[in-house]
């Protein structure tokens, strides 16, 4: 996403990355790898419960997901990943977002 992350913004969307690490630590990693979307920390899992994002120990913890939320906050996509490799590539995502404004007209 970083590669493509003009393409999100001349759709008008907002990334952001939420990830189980302290406030400090997610500063220190965006600071280090100079990510130009928004990092979220969210240690206390306060949106991984909002959204049903699930933790399973056995395969390292959080597991990866990918969700579009409109301007309004309503859920419009979700995919829920069984592995770290689980995840809908950045040109399915932006496709996703062209689908979901063309039917918003």
């Amino acid at each position: 996403m970083r590669r493509d992350h003009d393409q999100f913004i001349q759709r008008d969307a907002v990334v952001i990355s939420v990830g189980p690490e302290s406030a400090g630590r997610f500063r220190s990693y965006w600071q280090k790898n100079s990510l130009p979307f928004i990092g979220l920390p969210d240690n206390k899992h306060a949106l991984l419960k909002l959204y049903g994002q699930e933790v399973r120990l056995f395969k390292l913890g959080r597991q990866p997901a990918q969700m579009l939320i409109d301007k309004k906050g309503m859920l419009r996509y979700a995919h829920y990943g069984h592995s770290m490799s689980d995840i809908p590539g950045t040109k399915e995502m932006l496709e996703l977002l062209d689908e979901l404004e063309a039917g918003s007209g």
